[in-house]
């Protein structure tokens, strides 16, 4: 009976111990000093002037601004091309010529149309309905006549690219 006793008491003892060395919220793991005490390095810690209170900015001055006028809007951009619709040269594609007629619109290629192509033949008649509508996204997508070479209509390609650069050279401000 006594050891249970002893037992008991060393046990409530030890979490009073334990309880009074924790703070309640979370236990931490910063040695603990008193304001005023001197730690175990030697160094004093003395109170903030502010202490648990959080620093307050200070406003810097600032000289007051004077009144100007609104800047002028920038003007628009030119973006390369003149509007208007323009016929490039004709072009040599082995089978026949190619010539393009280029559309521009707010400074922007917007289409490309054919005025003429190698079409004389029914296997040039089915590469060019295949390779022109490539050809022609390409170059409103690039913006220019620097455009991807159409596998199996590479001469169509190289003289429609020849077409267009002399269309768009005609509409370059």
């Amino acid at each position: 009976m006594k050891r249970l006793s002893v037992a008991i008491i060393f046990i409530g003892l030890s979490a009073f111990y334990i309880f009074s060395r924790t703070s309640s919220a979370a236990p931490s793991t910063a040695p603990s000093t008193q304001v005023g005490a001197t730690a175990n390095n030697g160094i004093t810690i003395l109170p903030s002037p502010s202490a648990g209170t959080p620093p307050t900015p200070t406003p810097t001055p600032t000289a007051p601004k004077a009144a100007s006028k609104p800047a002028p809007a920038p003007a628009p951009a030119k973006t390369g091309y003149k509007d208007g619709v323009y016929t490039g040269s004709v072009a040599d594609a082995y089978y026949g010529l190619v010539q393009v007629q280029a559309t521009i619109k707010n400074g922007l290629i917007t289409n490309v149309a054919f005025l003429s192509y190698p079409n004389d033949r029914s296997t040039s008649v089915y590469i060019n309905s295949q390779a022109m509508p490539m050809l022609t996204q390409e170059a409103i997508q690039a913006q220019s006549a620097n455009v991807d070479i159409i596998s199996g209509a590479s001469a169509t390609s190289g003289a429609f690219q020849q077409s267009l650069a002399s269309a768009l050279a005609l509409a370059k401000y």
